[in-house]
This record gives structure tokens, C-alpha cells and sequence, in this order.
């Protein structure tokens, strides 16, 4: 087995291991720590350790997510600051498609499509201030985003050639 192939399987052993060790000695310190989300970091940190590590870069994207996801389920109910909201989600993904992209040059597109949609989900009561000028047509045009984006899948599945 190449050392390459041994880095996830590997991290996923001493993660899982060192947790529920930890979760059987019973360490008040780390109380907070033996829930599922955990478990998600856990993983998503072998995929990562696999993606960098390993240079297999392809894992990088669902590292990113995991780890990601996660993360957002320890610390949503911790910080005031942190978003509750799925254009977080779509924020983590767009980050993985990046940080995908930073070592293999694939993904920018989707990268910056989630990135840019993310965005607008997230600040989504200030881009209508900014747009308060043009009044109703910004409700409108909300009432029908759903549409255009599929509109836009459609166009990209189907239509567009290369």
C-alpha cells in the first residue's frame, strides 16, 4: 500500500480512537466535544490530510465541507456573530471548491458561483437597501430567483455547447 493511500484510513483510526478514548475517560474539559458534529470534523480532517498529505487533491472538496459543517454546528449556538442561515453552508462549499481550486485548477466557476450566492443569501437586507431605489422590482425579481437559477442550470446542462 502506497503512503499516499494509508493517510485517510489512518486519520480516520487515530480520530475515531482518540475520541472515543476521550469520550470513555471522561474528561469534563472536552464535554462539550462528544457530539456528532465532532465526528464530521473528524473525517473531514482525513479527507483534508488525504487532499494536502496525500496530493490527492480531489479530496479536498469534501474535507472543506465536512470539516466545515461541522464547525458551523459547535459554534452556531456559541457566537452571536455566527450566521444561522443556509447561504453559511453555501459559503463552506463555495470555500471548498476554492481551496479545490487553488491546487488542481478545476472548480472556479463553481467556486465563485457559490461564492457570489452566498453572498446575496447572506446579505440579503442590504443588497435590497443598495437596490431601494429601483423599490418593488427587487421583490419581484426575488419572488423568481429560484427560476432563473434553474433557468441557468437548464441552460448550462442542455444548451450549451463547448
Amino acid at each position: 500500500m502506497k503512503q499516499q493511500q494509508r493517510i485517510f484510513p489512518g486519520m480516520i483510526l487515530i480520530g475515531f480512537g482518540a475520541y472515543f478514548y476521550l469520550q470513555q475517560a471522561n474528561i469534563v474539559l472536552f464535554q462539550e466535544f462528544f457530539t456528532w458534529p465532532t465526528l464530521l470534523m473528524i473525517v473531514g480532517l482525513a479527507f483534508l490530510g488525504q487532499g494536502y498529505g496525500g496530493r490527492d487533491y480531489e479530496a479536498i472538496l469534501p474535507g472543506t465541507i465536512l470539516v466545515g459543517f461541522g464547525l458551523h454546528f459547535h459554534v452556531v449556538n456559541k457566537l452571536e456573530i455566527w450566521p444561522d442561515h443556509m447561504g453559511t453552508f453555501i459559503l463552506i462549499i463555495a470555500l471548498g471548491f476554492l481551496l479545490r481550486y487553488q491546487k488542481t485548477g478545476a472548480g472556479l466557476f463553481q467556486g465563485v458561483l457559490f461564492l457570489t450566492l452566498s453572498i446575496i443569501l447572506l446579505f440579503y437586507d442590504k443588497v435590497v437597501g443598495w437596490f431601494g431605489f429601483i423599490g418593488g422590482n427587487v421583490e419581484t425579481a426575488w419572488e423568481f430567483w429560484p427560476i432563473i437559477i434553474i433557468g441557468i442550470g437548464v441552460y448550462l446542462l442542455f444548451i450549451k455547447k463547448k
